[in-house]
């Protein structure tokens, strides 16, 4: 006798949330994250420079990292190499706000190739870029935090190891919910 039953594997999870306490949860894991040092706020109130984290939900578009600093992520997440020439434009009267630029740059940036490490890993949110909204946030990213968790500028940070460890949890179905 045939049946008509199809087995398939559990696939793996697609939502994380964070509370705006400061805590990521992704399935049956808790990850500790500083957020905005001003706190978060609705994306639709978000502006440029407030430093605080946009509310809602945003797809993980990509994972750039520092390959003269450490090895690739082991995601599902596109992945490329962050060089000395990246930058994120962060001016919104420039054309190419809140999109990756190529230093030098006239306009204001923000340097991707940092001393401090803190972009040794970082996944690009597809907050305000589909098309970008001049005023209204660039550069939200998930990052390495600081070891204090000191707040970000609006960005979502977590300890590198529990970024890797949420980077290899994730698939290309992925998104993050930011909660008010």
């Amino acid at each position: 006798m045939h049946s008509n039953l199809q087995i398939s594997t559990p696939s793996k999870p697609v939502e994380m949330v964070v509370s705006a306490n400061g805590m990521l949860r992704f399935e049956d894991r808790e990850f500790r994250c500083a957020l905005g040092k001003n706190g978060v706020v609705s994306a639709n109130a978000k502006t440029e420079g407030d430093g605080k984290t946009p509310t809602g939900i945003w797809r993980l578009r990509y994972v750039m990292y520092r390959a003269d600093r450490r090895t690739s992520p082991h995601t599902d997440l596109p992945v490329t190499t962050i060089s000395f020439s990246d930058g994120w434009c962060d001016d919104p009267a420039h054309p190419d706000y809140n999109r990756p630029v190529r230093l030098p740059f006239e306009a204001s940036h923000e340097k991707l190739f940092r001393e401090d490490g803190l972009y040794n890993i970082i996944i690009v949110l597809n907050h305000n870029d589909d098309p970008p909204v001049p005023g209204k946030g660039s550069a939200i990213f998930m990052h390495i935090a600081r070891p204090d968790y000191s707040g970000t500028e609006g960005c979502v940070a977590l300890a590198e190891h529990d970024l890797e460890t949420v980077l290899s949890m994730c698939t290309t179905e992925s998104y993050i919910r930011i909660d008010p």
